[in-house]
């Protein structure tokens, strides 16, 4: 999941910022049934914390963004600040470790069986709230049943990132209460069944759809319950001075290792302005480097130089036309204005080598990469060309056309320069409501971006491009790439399935529903005291290993 801007959204990223920027503003195989699903469990008696070395403790400072985090509930996990929160606060079955290797969380071990489809989870018998109470598999099944409640949001996350269970599609559609596919025959023991055999289900399950939450915290019917989420992650809620101040405390009952930090504080609004000042005042502990930062940051005579850490994201910035909606349902259209934008010079000029020129949909280090696609120039003659071929005839004879999104304003000059073509570029004050048209497929073209929620090629290409995906807002849909995404979904071989995703992408390139322009990369400033930070290609997953050496 991973859309970013004044927002940030850990999906589309409706803006020009990379990932980092945006977060820091702001198998052993055996056979299984399913049984039937316990009633949820009263309340247990609280576990004491064990006594064991916090380490060097201290308080973390890092800005948060310009306003609150919009909701810390995993079930509506979706905006890049939120998730990143949601991780310190909630815990799921597996967790993605430094590597973006699964790991057991909330689980401590798991069988599949042999026909790939059937998951049992053994839960850790230490694994607990933050106050206390021991996490059972009941919690887990309320927490999946409830994100997959219609009643909850028109539009829910787990459509994308649970929708490989049994009985989680007919759930969100309203045909059924529960989910069939999901059972636990005892409280330590978690049964999931998925439609087919897939590799890549227990990453999906480390993104915070999936996280446990606490059922009575939820009901208690005490206004906001986030507000004290009462949490199964690494850290609890001490403090939310709403667009002030966020301070998380040490979750004393953590199941795994303690924190060693006692506190992380989140400036946000007024108090979170210019962190490229408040880093260099020491203020705060670490910053995302804007761009116009970059070049001073990276010269090696400044001593900010020595504590600049650069990871490349996986991640994909675009602009994406609406195969629907005149003129770019005509893929000669879509083809010619994939011609416009010079990718090299955005990436080494305009973005001053805070990114890498994209040649297709999927980022550089995702498994599945393709290095052999060829680099897409800048031409102008054969965009004329194809407007020429097109339906329209011509650029003069194309329908008005309204932009939104990153990058609109580029693409506005450069077609009204070249080819004469006007460009109306519109925005929207609340991000909510661009949301909103988004989700209702109403633009005809628009900047836009994706953030690996987990590192498989199918996080890209199925969820983007899938004809009717939640996520795919060029309601492109191509039977040929659907036929390679479902074979690809279900292979066996990892080098026969990246060849299917390869042979999608290289067909969705060919139809055009997006230009793919650059793949970010975070450049993230880092006290030298601050030891233990791990800034992974999804960005900043866990903030748990950290501690200050002062």
């Amino acid at each position: 999941m991973t859309r970013c801007a004044t927002n940030c959204n850990s999906r589309l990223a409706f803006c020009l910022l990379p990932f980092a920027f945006c977060l820091l503003l702001l198998s052993a195989c055996g056979t299984s049934q399913p049984v039937p699903t316990p009633t949820p469990v009263a309340a247990v008696p609280a576990i004491p914390a064990p006594v064991v070395d916090l380490g060097n403790g201290g308080t973390l400072i890092m800005t948060l963004g310009a306003r609150d985090p919009e909701s810390l509930d995993p079930a509506l996990a979706g905006n890049i600040g939120n998730i990143f929160l949601i991780r310190q606060l909630f815990s799921g079955l597996t967790r993605l470790d430094a590597n973006l290797k699964v790991q057991p969380d909330l689980a401590e071990s798991w069988q599949i069986s042999p026909d790939g489809m059937t998951y049992t989870f053994t839960l850790l018998k230490s694994a607990r709230f933050a106050d206390g109470t021991p996490i059972t598999s009941a919690d887990v099944v309320y927490s999946l049943e409830r994100a997959t409640d219609p009643s909850l949001a028109p539009s829910l996350p787990a459509a994308t990132y649970l929708n490989d269970i049994v009985g989680v599609r007919e759930k969100l559609a309203g045909k059924a209460s529960s989910i069939s596919g999901l059972s636990a025959p005892d409280d330590l023991t978690v049964v999931i069944t998925t439609d087919a055999p897939k590799s890549f289900f227990l990453s999906k399950l480390a993104f915070p759809t999936s996280y446990v939450v606490d059922r009575r915290t939820v009901e208690s019917g005490q206004g906001n319950w986030m507000e004290h989420p009462n949490g199964s992650g690494p850290f609890d809620m001490e403090r939310w001075d709403h667009d002030k101040l966020l301070v998380l405390k040490r979750n004393v009952n953590f199941y795994r290792d303690l924190p060693k930090l006692d506190r992380v504080r989140f400036l946000i609004g007024a108090a979170a302005s210019n962190p490229m000042v408040l880093y260099e005042q020491g203020d705060i502990d670490l910053t995302a480097v804007p761009i116009y930062a970059l070049a001073r940051v990276q010269d090696a005579s400044n001593a900010l130089s020595k504590e600049l850490v650069r990871v490349p994201q996986l991640s994909t910035y675009y602009v994406a036309m609406n195969v629907n909606l005149p003129p770019f349902d005509d893929p000669k259209v879509r083809q010619a204005f994939g011609l416009l934008i010079d990718r090299a010079k955005l990436a080494e000029v305009s973005l001053d080598g805070a990114a890498e020129m994209a040649r297709g949909i999927l980022p550089p280090g995702i498994p599945g990469y393709n290095p052999d696609l060829p680099e897409v120039r800048h031409d102008i003659e054969r965009a004329k060309a194809l407007l020429a071929e097109s339906r329209y005839g011509s650029a003069d004879k194309l329908p008005p056309i309204v932009a939104y999104g990153s990058w609109a304003s580029t693409l506005s000059e450069v077609a009204k320069d070249e080819l004469g073509i006007t460009i109306e570029v519109r925005g929207y004050e609340e991000y909510s409501d661009y949301l909103s048209a988004l989700n209702q497929r109403q633009f005809q073209i628009y900047g836009s971006g994706w953030i690996a929620d987990y590192p498989d090629p199918e996080n890209f290409l199925d969820v983007l491009f899938r004809g009717g995906s939640g996520e795919n807002h060029t309601s492109y849909d191509s039977p040929q790439v659907n036929d390679l995404l479902d074979r690809a979904a279900v292979e066996k071989d990892e080098a026969t399935r990246f060849d299917l995703y390869h042979q999608a992408e290289i067909q969705i390139l060919a139809d055009a529903p997006v230009i793919p322009l650059y793949h970010n990369i975070a450049y993230t400033l880092v006290k030298p005291y601050v030891r233990g930070l791990e800034v992974t290609p999804m960005g900043i997953l866990d903030l748990s290993t950290v501690e200050l050496a002062r």
